[in-house]
């Protein structure tokens, strides 16, 4: 027979295990071996474009937060570049971590809400708006500096249950056409949807430049479209619906290279 005090060691592993995203077995939707960024869903020419640094228009988002990095807010603040240093070292990897938890605001952020909260910390500068030229041009310059490097976010008990809440959402249906993220990213990518290739959904590329766009956005911004396009109630930005499936997201591609800025249709 077991002792009382292992039944009762023997049932609290057994609810952790439960409970835990780290012991339930999670698994990537496609083996390691399928998984694909996203320029490999597009055309030869938009894959050309995104490689030529001189070519690719992301690269002016780039060039712009390269200059917000140095310039500070006001004044009295000091800039990004002031507390860091050169962004290609002190920057370099950083993408490939987020979302994560902060610790001094206790919830998940992403690159951008990371940002924000620097200048609201150590720049007393107001937040920028989302989608804002200002925040993009940041975002994109700082997450280009992983370029290259791939996918390491990793789930513990800080981020466990916004990593849950963002996976059930990954698979839930929604909106009018009662449709899923799964049902498109997973069971069909490959194939065709009107004019344009299924991916995996894989959010290495963003910030993008999207030549529906014209413009860099964000990848909340195509996550808000693709709600659109299932007919779903829209979230506001930085809701953390759209954080938690953000931090799926970006687990889902461990591995995956950055490519910031892609360059998609």
């Amino acid at each position: 027979m077991h002792s009382p005090r292992k039944t009762i060691v023997a049932a609290a592993l057994a609810v952790c295990a439960f409970h835990s995203p780290l012991l339930r077995g999670i698994d990537a939707p496609v083996s390691k071996g399928e998984l694909r960024n996203g320029s490999t869903f597009t055309s030869d020419a938009n894959r050309s474009l995104q490689a030529d640094d001189f070519a690719n228009p992301g690269m002016l988002w780039v060039a712009r937060g390269e200059r917000l990095w140095k310039e500070p807010p006001s004044e009295r603040a000091k800039s990004c570049e002031g507390c860091h240093g050169e962004a290609s070292a002190s920057m370099k990897g950083v993408a490939t971590h987020y979302p994560r938890v902060d610790p001094g605001a206790a919830r998940l952020v992403d690159i951008a809400g990371r940002i924000n909260l620097c200048r609201e910390r150590h720049q007393a500068a107001p937040p920028l708006a989302a989608e804002s030229e200002a925040l993009l041009a940041i975002t994109t310059y700082v997450t280009h500096q992983s370029r290259g490097m791939p996918m390491n976010v990793r789930i513990d008990l800080n981020n466990g249950r916004d990593f849950e809440r963002g996976r059930d959402r990954y698979y839930r249906r929604l909106g009018q056409m009662n449709l899923s993220c799964a049902q498109c990213h997973d069971r069909n990518w490959g194939r065709t949807l009107l004019y344009e290739t299924i991916s995996q959904g894989q959010p290495t590329g963003f910030p993008a430049y999207r030549q529906e766009w014209q413009s860099v956005g964000s990848l909340q911004r195509r996550i808000r479209a693709c709600y659109s396009g299932v007919r779903a109630e829209m979230p506001d930005y930085d809701a953390r619906e759209l954080l938690e499936l953000e931090l799926f997201l970006a687990w889902r591609a461990n591995g995956l290279a950055i490519e910031a800025p892609a360059v998609r249709r």
